[in-house]
């Protein structure tokens, strides 16, 4: 930058130079001159860029980082309550829009501050009077400046917002494919894609209409100054104020100021994008999630799995409503719980508080005599594998799918695993057996079948205590059958909870609780239950009715 104002003063010399002697080898040296001073500008300016861009991207790549690790310690109730398409928008547009906050902006308004400050220092040690001359269209600026400033800042928020909802509704659309082609709502999908497109597009006009008109602003409030500064400067000429070579370089100077009068705009549109979408993120970052790690701990405990549950009592929301308890109930390690009930009872609810998805109330819920809450949560959940109803899976081959929560198996161990999970019919069927890709979420697969691979992906990880919410509810009774066999002989020694509809799930458990409005009704072994004719015989009677009538 301090060589980018040499050029002026070379350049008004050279003028001065040439009127006293119209020489060919004066014009030639300032000439070199110019050049080595464009020379060495060129090296600095691409020494800026690379330094300062390269750490904008660092930046970048550190808050993504941050970003995406700080949602992966969230807990489900954070999810419900925002729109994955709105955490994306802010992980895509709203980074970008901070990385050339950090980058280009920094870069730009260094630029123009030491520009303006070296320009106005050399006009004024030309001519001071002409200088404030230059000048007088300042306060204009600044004001306009702080006027489209916020509006654009304001403006730009309303984009990001547009752009989240938009993208919300793609993500929800695709995933959702199957149920708007069953439904015969693609023109609907479409309809109300095209109005948030069109609702989007009308917000970056608004944007692009105020950006639009500030900038020729300011190029006009300049060009006001060029014009009073070649009345005024013409007049200082003929008064022998100043030379022509000086009013050359005063002329060139100003210009230099030019840019950054006319930079400035573009830069505080950085600025004002920028610190709209850092907003954005910080609303995510700042959210401390609902469920982490709180001293004391007890670190590097050998659990063996059993699960004891005393006085427990449960609601989502602070002071809310209970949807759970009092319960109270001990499992020892290697023996197994079977919970039954009505859907709403609060089964799958109580599975997740032994992990911590959700937090329980302190002093209710333990695991080999300690408070779950005790236990470092990457302990706890490395104990304990949780295979739920609604099975998630990957874009990747089945083994990668199986293999999620220990990459380092062999293949023979994720084979076995996925034999026991009652996959070995299925993987016969298949093109390329455990290396078959299956689509996005498990596209490619039936219920069944994503159920049993998410089975096989908590059986690989020989947890201590396996957790099976209804995890057999859309595969066959034969299937179930052998499946369960094969976990009755596999879970030796490992502590089994199974929430399930279908009596035969729960039949080998060594207990069995009903629960109903969240509070356990009936519990005992399943002989004692049939034998006690409560709701537990009246299930297993009417299951027993189905199945003969399937059979006849």
């Amino acid at each position: 930058m301090a060589f980018g104002l040499l050029a002026p003063q070379l350049i008004g010399a050279a003028v001065d130079a040439f009127r006293r002697n119209p020489s060919h080898a004066a014009l030639l040296r300032y000439a070199l001159g110019l050049v080595g001073v464009a020379a060495v500008q060129g090296i600095f300016s691409f020494v800026q860029r690379r330094v300062l861009v390269g750490v904008s991207r660092d930046i970048e790549v550190d808050l993504r980082d941050r970003y995406f690790a700080h949602l992966e310690r969230q807990p489900p109730a954070f999810f419900q309550e925002r729109a994955t398409g709105d955490l994306m928008a802010r992980a895509t547009s709203d980074l970008n829009a901070v990385r050339m906050l950090c980058g280009p902006a920094i870069m730009y308004s260094s630029q123009t501050l030491f520009t303006a400050i070296g320009a106005l220092l050399a006009m004024a040690r030309l001519d001071l009077p002409l200088t404030g001359v230059a000048l007088a269209a300042l306060p204009a600026v600044a004001g306009a400046t702080k006027v489209f400033g916020e509006r654009i800042h304001h403006r730009y928020e309303r984009v990001q917002q547009g752009f989240a909802r938009l993208t919300a509704r793609v993500q929800e659309s695709l995933a959702g494919a199957r149920v708007v082609r069953a439904y015969a709502q693609e023109e609907a999908e479409r309809r109300a894609f095209g109005e948030l497109n069109a609702a989007y597009l009308e917000e970056n006009r608004r944007l692009v209409r105020i950006t639009a008109a500030f900038h020729p602003l300011l190029q006009v409030l300049v060009g006001c100054g060029f014009v009073a500064v070649l009345y005024f400067g013409g007049r200082q000429i003929h008064a022998g104020a100043i030379t022509v070579g000086e009013f050359v370089a005063f002329n060139f100077f100003l210009a230099k100021l030019v840019w950054p009068m006319i930079a400035i705009g573009w830069v505080i549109n950085l600025v004002q994008r920028g610190a709209a979408s850092f907003g954005r993120l910080l609303e995510i970052l700042e959210v401390e999630p609902a469920v982490a790690d709180h001293e004391p701990l007890v670190r590097g405990a050998r659990l063996r799995g059993a699960v004891s549950c005393r006085g427990l009592v449960f609601a989502y929301l602070p002071g809310g409503e209970p949807v759970l308890g009092p319960l109270a109930f001990e499992v020892p390690a290697g023996g197994s719980l079977g919970l039954v009930g009505a859907t709403g009872a609060g089964k799958s609810t109580l599975l997740s508080l032994l992990p911590r998805l959700w937090e329980p109330p302190e002093g209710s819920l333990f695991l080999d005599g300690i408070d779950v809450r005790r236990l470092p949560l990457a302990e706890l959940r490395a104990a304990i594998a949780m295979v739920p109803q609604e099975s998630f899976l990957f874009s990747a081959t089945l083994a990668e799918n199986i293999a999620l929560g220990r990459p380092e198996a062999s293949a023979t161990e994720i084979l076995e695993a996925a034999h026991l999970a009652g996959l070995e019919p299925d993987l016969e069927a298949l093109p390329n057996g455990l290396d078959t890709v299956v689509g996005e979420r498990g596209l490619t697969l039936s219920g069944g079948q994503k159920q049993r691979v998410a089975l096989a992906r908590a059986l690989l990880r020989r947890p201590r205590v396996l957790l099976l919410d209804d995890c057999l509810s859309a595969v066959d009774a034969a299937t179930e059958a052998r499946v369960l066999g094969n976990l009755a002989r596999a879970g030796e020694g490992r502590t089994v909870l199974v929430v399930s509809h279908r009596i035969a799930a729960v039949a080998a458990c060594d207990l069995v609780l009903v629960l109903a409005a969240g509070r356990i009704t009936e519990r005992g072994t399943p002989a004692e239950l049939l034998a006690a004719g409560g709701a537990y015989a009246e299930l297993a009677r009417l299951q027993t009715l189905e199945e003969e009538l399937a059979a006849v």
